[in-house]
Parts: structure tokens; C-alpha cells; sequence
């Protein structure tokens, strides 16, 4: 592995932690909010969906754990941000303890998904550790914009929201 296990999760839990004071400053109503545009996520499934990811990419294919994983209703989830930040908390443990378990060069513990068999992703653990933080990172910019969208919706009415499902 290029960098070490402590620089690692230093990135992931900078972006834990980006998505976990996101949720905090939205409380539960917005945090279950979408915004009314085409295909988006609430804020809380969102992260709900990052845990699916850590869960997947990490427990089972580094760590080797069975985990049973329904990605398309982790963007249907919903709940109270205190429950979902001590799920986030849980969630970090679980990463340290497989991080430093992991051995960046052995093969997967599990099958990829399809779309990514053939590709460097669906090849070690590292690369399946880079694609989880990967996904940290992108969805914790995406959580920035959503944010900002839903305050404004309730600061200036313009950017219709809808609840979530």
C-alpha cells in the first residue's frame, strides 16, 4: 500500500466527519429532505449509502464478512440523524479493525460487482479500499451541495424540495 493505515483513515474519517456535521447542522427534517432536482438523494440516504459502501466494499471484500446489502433502498432510507451518526461511529471501528487486518495485495474476499470484474478495482483489497474512500469523498461533496440547496430553500423559498420517500 502506498500509504500507511493511519493516513488512510485519516481521509476517510475527514470525510466521515464532513458528512456527519452536515447531518447535525440539517437535523432530522432536512436531513430527509431532497431536493426537488431530477435523481437526488436526501442528505441521510446518502450517508446511509456510504455505510452500505464501507459495509460491501470493505466488510465483505477485505474483510470477508457476509453482508447482505439492498443498494437501491439504501437511497430510499430515512431516520433520525443521532441514530445514523452512532451507525457512522459503529461503522469507523469496524474500518480501523479491517484496515489494519487487510493485506493490500491479496486478491478480493468476495466477488466485485459485475461492472467492475474486469477492472483494477475488482482486483485487491487496496484498490477496493481506495474505491470505498473514493466513494466517502464524492458523496461528502455531494452532501456540501445538497446542503447548501436546502438551506437556501428554506432561506429564500426558490429551489423547491420535496420529502423523501
Amino acid at each position: 500500500m502506498l500509504i500507511t493505515t493511519e493516513e488512510y483513515l485519516f481521509f476517510v474519517d475527514r470525510a466521515l466527519d464532513g458528512m456527519t456535521a452536515i447531518l447535525s447542522e440539517l437535523g432530522d427534517e432536512r436531513a430527509n429532505r431532497r431536493p426537488d432536482l431530477p435523481g437526488a438523494n436526501s442528505p441521510y440516504a446518502v450517508v446511509h449509502h456510504c455505510l452500505g459502501v464501507l459495509d460491501f466494499w470493505v466488510g465483505k471484500l477485505v474483510a470477508g464478512r457476509t453482508i447482505e446489502r439492498d443498494r437501491e433502498a439504501e437511497f430510499r432510507a430515512t431516520g433520525e440523524v443521532a441514530e445514523l451518526i452512532g451507525r457512522v461511529r459503529a461503522a469507523r471501528e469496524r474500518l480501523r479493525e479491517d484496515v489494519e487486518a487487510a493485506d493490500p495485495r491479496a486478491p478480493l474476499r468476495g466477488e466485485a460487482p459485475e461492472k467492475y470484474r474486469d477492472t483494477v478495482v475488482g482486483r485487491s483489497q487496496a484498490a477496493a479500499l481506495q474505491h470505498a474512500y473514493e466513494e466517502l469523498a464524492q458523496h461528502h461533496g455531494q452532501l456540501e451541495l445538497t446542503r447548501d440547496l436546502l438551506k437556501a430553500k428554506d432561506l429564500y423559498g426558490s429551489g423547491n424540495t420535496r420529502p423523501s420517500a
